[in-house]
């Protein structure tokens, strides 16, 4: 069942369906539709009596007040907490910070959080949704593509410690994810280009005709074409949402497909600091390892690594990185999450469209992923 009848969609606007058995949600996507945006939230959560924002920094004018604007204009009481831009942000800090000012604003149970920004602000946000008085509702309006394509989907939320990233948080699904693509015509080219890496990573992990249509259109998406765009959103969004219904809680296996490059891109940010790479540059790097691991265990071939590396650079992302530490990457490794009775695990592909788990791989053929690495491919 739609979550609004479709002739009360905003037009034109795409929904698509998250049907978890225990929280089922939606997800709107669309172009130019910001002047609704608030009245959809509310007609979707018509018991909702007040609005706690959390709001990135640099954001908050042009996004965030014409939201709060909106759900005052129909008597919806609102608060609004402003969080600074970047990683930094999704710390124990800026947490407590928001539970505080959720207690100063008489939050309660009919409340719903609602994250503006990109994926910090949606991860942080929605860690304080779920633990604030055992959990209030949640919708995302994801600003940036990687966070309209990976981090607002799926109910993953968390904040990180000093020497490892998202091993705090909790699996807390959305409400309602709200996407409008004009959000991104103010984003600077490289935060673009860096969502593109996760919509890359749903091709080569579960959509081999996705792929091919990323090689047709990539120079459109990375120009910000707003029907590629659109496109590119809701496949992504739809791959996601496919594999969380299999495996919401990340029991079976399924769900950790998601996690390709990630385990690589991780350890690049841990010991290249946050600032130095954003999170979807440090993913294509990290997806080019990948490849490489992959390719010299014999799980695919040359061609394929020759093929993602062709998409990631028309994509405009990096490949390389020159001042990579492996043993350093290695041992941040060891702290991520995905590590398993001591194991490192590894999504490595077997064909474009399809990748598996791996683990027991000797540590020489992660450092020679990793040096590799070190230059642009020839």
């Amino acid at each position: 069942m739609s979550l609004m009848p479709e002739s009360r969609l905003p037009t034109p606007v795409q929904e698509l369906k998250v049907p978890l058995t225990a929280s089922p949600y939606s997800i709107l996507v669309g172009t130019e539709w910001w002047e609704q945006v608030g009245e959809t939230i509310h007609r979707t959560l018509p018991d909702m009596s007040h609005a706690f924002f959390v709001v990135d920094s640099e954001i908050r004018g042009q996004w965030g007040e014409p939201l709060v604007k909106q759900l005052r204009d129909v008597n919806i009481r609102v608060d609004l907490a402003e969080v600074p831009s970047g990683e930094n942000s999704k710390s124990p800090e800026q947490l407590a910070g928001l539970w505080e000012q959720m207690r100063m604003d008489r939050a309660d149970r009919q409340s719903v959080v609602i994250a503006v920004g990109g994926g910090v602000v949606g991860d942080l946000a929605g860690f304080a949704a779920a633990t604030f008085n055992r959990g209030l509702r949640l919708v995302q309006v994801p600003t940036t593509l990687l966070s309209q394509v990976d981090s607002s989907v799926g109910g993953k939320t968390g904040i990180n410690l000093p020497d490892a990233k998202n091993v705090v948080g909790a699996f807390w699904q959305p409400s309602l994810v709200v996407i409008d693509t004009v959000t991104l015509n103010t984003l600077p080219p490289r935060v673009l280009h860096s969502g593109l890496a996760e919509v890359a990573k749903y091709g080569v992990i579960a959509d081999a005709d996705f792929f091919a249509w990323l090689e047709k259109n990539a120079s459109r998406l990375a120009k910000a074409d707003p029907e590629a765009l659109r496109h590119a959103i809701a496949v992504s969004c739809q791959t996601k949402a496919d594999v969380v219904i299999a495996d919401e809680r990340e029991t079976t296996g399924r769900r950790a497909t998601l996690n390709y490059g990630h385990t690589f891109g991780h350890a690049i940010e841990a010991t290249a600091g946050y600032w130095k790479f954003l999170h979807g540059e440090a993913i294509s790097i990290g997806m080019r390892m990948a490849a490489h691991l992959a390719c010299s265990r014999g799980l695919v071939d040359a061609a394929f690594v020759d093929r993602q590396n062709a998409l990631l650079k028309q994509l405009q992302l990096p490949l390389s990185w020159d001042e990579a530490d492996p043993q350093g990457m290695l041992q941040a490794m060891q702290n991520d999450k995905k590590v398993s009775h001591g194991k490192l695990r590894f999504v490595l592909p077997t064909e474009m469209g399809h990748v598996q788990m791996y683990q027991d791989i000797p540590d020489a053929q992660i450092i020679e992923a990793i040096e590799i690495c070190q230059s642009d491919p020839s």
